[in-house]
């Protein structure tokens, strides 16, 4: 991952033509954190941003000190911007849209008749990809309006987060596929010809979906493509530009993933699907990236001093050696593990004790001199001190072993994508849930390269 081109996150939002960001990954990466960071960092660096999110788990209201969503961008207070700078957050209500959509495309009384249908209803409340589909109509609308010179947005959390470039042609087949075209040709052939169509070929039809759907549903169906007939050039016309949107220059996708097998796997998929897409990859934010302070140390050099010390035996100050009990052995020079410190840093997601520093510990663990006096031997607080120093250097061989998992797998994506630009945030202690976490998450966004173990 160090050859990796590096992606330097500050000029990206302080340019100007980026009117787009997307953030998009699998489940549980910290795509929301990330873009409510991004959205804070950009207003306070002079940008008129509003933040989109589609994940209902509401975690981005509540970061930004907002009571709740929806689906009118609300200002965020206690941006410390210059310039201008504002922040403004929403959260996608798919069904209010779809009827904003229908109120702003039909007459009063069509309008309606449309929002009172059974089938509309339930169309709007949860049909398979209508959650896409309507995102993008949002996208489109707020840079319709031009209100704001960037829109941060952030997909939902799986892999259907790319489902939106599809919501175009899904809903272009549904409107145009075989079940709708006989539900529209009865009103569309009118007169006889039309009687006779629907008294022969509908009632096969009606007849037959009838005793698997309900009558009642289909003449809901019938009622609602009728009404809708008008509109769907519209829905067409309107996906198909922002699809063009998102292929713009000014436009950036983000994926986002952790330096764990899956998620950098369905990070490669995001990858290559946004290539095939033609869509601009601005680059990788890999979250949650561990480090240690006391690299040095190894994990095979840390488990083999704490069992040392566990058995009784010591723990030399030197280069690493060990003697028999009651011996002396002098050092000139320190070894890495009297040196090195090991400052634990854990998931953002996680709440897990920091690791202390295994060498305040060790340098208080009982040395040869004290273990030549017999009654050190049954010291409690010699004994407490080196059980904690060997549960210190335990703790310290996991977190290299993590560290080493980490590096691998970041290793094998950067071997597989070398072309794709990364910017690492290391981990912090806890959960992000107000401004200042979401500025540090902005502040390590930018920071560059967490250092290797």
């Amino acid at each position: 991952m160090d050859s990796a081109p590096a992606l330097e996150l500050d000029p990206l939002i302080d340019d100007r033509g980026t009117r787009i960001i997307v953030c998009c990954g699998a489940g549980g990466v910290g795509k929301t954190t990330t873009a409510a960071a991004l959205g804070v960092r950009a207003a306070e660096r002079g940008r008129k941003v509003v933040v989109l999110t589609i994940d209902p788990a509401r975690r981005l209201a509540q970061s930004m000190g907002i009571d709740s969503l929806d689906n009118i961008p609300r200002r965020v207070d206690g941006i410390k911007g210059s310039d201008g700078g504002e922040l403004h957050a929403m959260m996608l209500d798919m069904k209010r849209t779809f009827d904003e959509i229908v109120e702003a495309h039909a007459d009063a009384e069509r309008a309606r008749a449309i929002l009172e249908n059974p089938f509309y209803q339930s169309l709007s409340a949860g049909f398979a990809g209508t959650q896409e589909y309507m995102a993008m109509e949002k996208l489109g609308q707020l840079r319709a309006r031009d209100e704001w010179d960037l829109i941060v947005v952030d997909t939902p959390p799986s892999r259907s987060a790319l489902d939106f470039l599809d919501a175009p042609k899904r809903l272009g087949s549904f409107l145009d596929g075989k079940f709708i075209k006989l539900l529209i040709a009865p009103a569309k052939m009118g007169g006889r010809a039309g009687m006779k169509f629907l008294n022969v070929g509908m009632s096969m039809m009606t007849g037959t979906l009838g005793k698997l759907l309900g009558g009642q549903f289909l003449r809901d169906v019938q009622t609602f493509v009728g009404a809708m007939d008008t509109m769907f050039g519209g829905f067409r016309t309107r996906a198909d530009a922002t699809y063009k949107l998102l292929q713009a220059p000014g436009t950036a996708f983000l994926v986002v993933a952790t330096p764990e097998r899956d998620a950098l796997r369905e990070a490669a998929y995001f990858v290559e699907r946004l290539a095939a897409e033609e869509m601009p990859l601005a680059g990788l934010v890999l979250n949650r990236v561990h480090g240690s302070g006391a690299a040095r140390l190894s994990a095979e050099r840390a488990r083999a001093a704490a069992e040392n010390l566990e058995e009784g035996r010591i723990v030399d100050q030197g280069a690493g050696k060990t003697g028999v009990r009651g011996s002396r052995v002098n050092s000139p020079e320190p070894s890495p593990l009297a040196t090195a410190a090991a400052p634990a840093q854990h998931s953002q997601d996680e709440h897990v004790e920091h690791q202390a520093d295994p060498t305040a510990a060790y340098e208080a663990a009982p040395t040869a001199e004290h273990r030549a006096d017999p009654t050190a031997e049954h010291d409690p607080d010699v004994e407490d001190i080196r059980q904690l120093t060997a549960g210190l250097l335990r703790l310290h061989a996991e977190r290299m072993q993590v560290l080493a998992r980490e590096q691998r797998t970041r290793d094998r994506f950067a071997a597989l994508h070398p072309e794709v630009a990364v910017a690492e945030v290391a981990a912090l202690p806890g959960d992000v849930h107000d401004l200042a976490g979401l500025r540090a998450i902005g502040d390590r966004l930018t920071a560059g390269r967490v250092p290797p173990a």
